[in-house]
């Protein structure tokens, strides 16, 4: 593997941090740029993308919420994860908002319907359905084709922009990776066994890892960042700053 690996401590120096990279997120009038995070659940991706973001002055885009929102509907709808078929036509006529926090389906607010476990597991499934990931990469690369923009999620480095100027893979152990995600359906009040939720995190990484499309690995030319012993403020910090140092010598 390539990829360029950061196993020192975040830096401090915050002189050049804190503001917009360019002054918009709108490409019309200043470079373009893409920003890609991936890695498995539980590294803090989703957190660490939104608030680089806003820290860059960028457009926020998290893929994941796509496929939960697909899973969601597949769940409401009953129909079979493994139903291809079906899966693609579903995606094709849904309707999605998701930018900069933002979590439409069909018009309704689902942020707080398609973080449960549930939909979480379903959401592995829908993955897999290559017709399903082929729309929603396209819809990534429209959303993305009018800002710049820090996108999350397992395959944006390596199939939907594998030309962005900027790449991360985010990874951490697992155990605290089931500890985080445990955490957070707790403040949820969702309660899951911790043996449970780490069986079932290591059964979808390995789905994820092997699938034929799209399977979860770092790009050749992204930077790895282990958040195990991190603050999420010190991930933002050394993305952000790797970030600004491309965008200066480009």
């Amino acid at each position: 593997m390539n990829a360029d690996r950061i196993r020192s401590r975040a830096p401090t120096d915050e002189s050049t941090l804190r503001r917009p990279l360019f002054g918009s997120t709108s490409r019309s009038n200043c470079p373009e740029m893409i920003v890609t995070i991936d890695g498995p659940a539980g590294t803090g991706k989703s957190t660490v993308a939104r608030l680089l973001a806003k820290q860059l002055g960028f457009a926020f885009l998290d893929t994941g919420s796509m496929y939960r929102m697909i899973a969601l509907r597949s769940l409401m709808q009953g129909i079979d994860p493994g139903n291809a078929e079906a899966l693609e036509q579903l995606t094709l006529k849904s309707r999605m908002e998701l930018v900069n926090g933002v979590i439409e389906l069909d018009g309704e607010n689902v942020e707080g319907l398609i973080r449960t476990a549930e939909v979480t597991k379903v959401a592995s499934l829908v993955a897999q359905v290559p017709a399903v990931r082929s729309e929603l990469v396209r819809r990534q690369r429209e959303i993305a084709s009018t800002n710049n923009i820090v996108c999350e999620g397992r395959d944006q480095g390596t199939v939907a922009f594998p030309h962005a100027e900027c790449k991360f893979f985010l990874t951490a152990a697992p155990e605290e990776r089931a500890r985080r995600r445990q955490a957070e359906l707790l403040a949820k009040g969702e309660h899951v066994d911790f043996e449970k939720l780490l069986q079932e995190q290591t059964a979808r990484d390995q789905r994820d890892e092997v699938r034929s499309v799209a399977p979860l690995r770092p790009a050749e030319d992204a930077v790895i960042v282990d958040t195990t012993s991190y603050t999420v403020d010190e991930v933002v910090r050394i993305l952000e700053r790797t970030v600004r140092e491309r965008a200066a010598s480009a």
